[in-house]
């Protein structure tokens, strides 16, 4: 048995951590850059404690699919863990695990490292591309 590959994506924020780190528990900010486009979110639920839910629907060229986990770990400004499950993997029941960890980098910068664990393997291109486009669109919003 093969281990599964672990998509991961590190890029330089215009904005300090604690900026960055508050915008992944905002619905109304994750509503703007958190689905790669074309896909949208159309609701999103964040508890942010630890054990609390992490939800988001989303319209994937229009199909509907569910993200859904918990906090596994809250440590401001440094670290966000949580699990994700999808409803659209063949077996939806895989609960794969999402770390993103903030480090202070330059003036007002953020080093954001993005680390997805235990995703099906024939996920990984999706999700590897697919969080390299989140980045994208988070590094855009936090510039506006």
């Amino acid at each position: 048995m093969t281990e599964a590959p672990v998509a991961r994506v590190q890029r330089v924020m215009p904005a300090a951590p604690d900026v960055v780190f508050d915008q992944w528990l905002d619905p109304e900010s994750l509503a703007d850059w958190m689905c790669p486009r074309p896909d949208r979110c159309v609701a999103i639920t964040i508890e942010p404690q630890v054990g609390g839910t992490v939800r988001f629907d989303v319209d994937h060229s229009g199909t509907s699919v569910l993200i859904t986990g918990r906090f596994v770990a809250i440590e401001r400004p440094h670290l966000l863990r949580f699990t994700w499950s999808n409803s659209n993997w063949a077996d939806p029941t895989v609960v794969s695990l999402v770390n993103v960890a903030f480090e202070a980098f330059g003036d007002d910068q953020t080093l954001m490292s993005i680390e997805h664990s235990l995703m099906p393997p024939e996920q990984f291109d999706d999700f590897a591309n697919g969080w390299v486009g989140v980045c994208d669109q988070l590094a855009a919003y936090l510039r506006n």
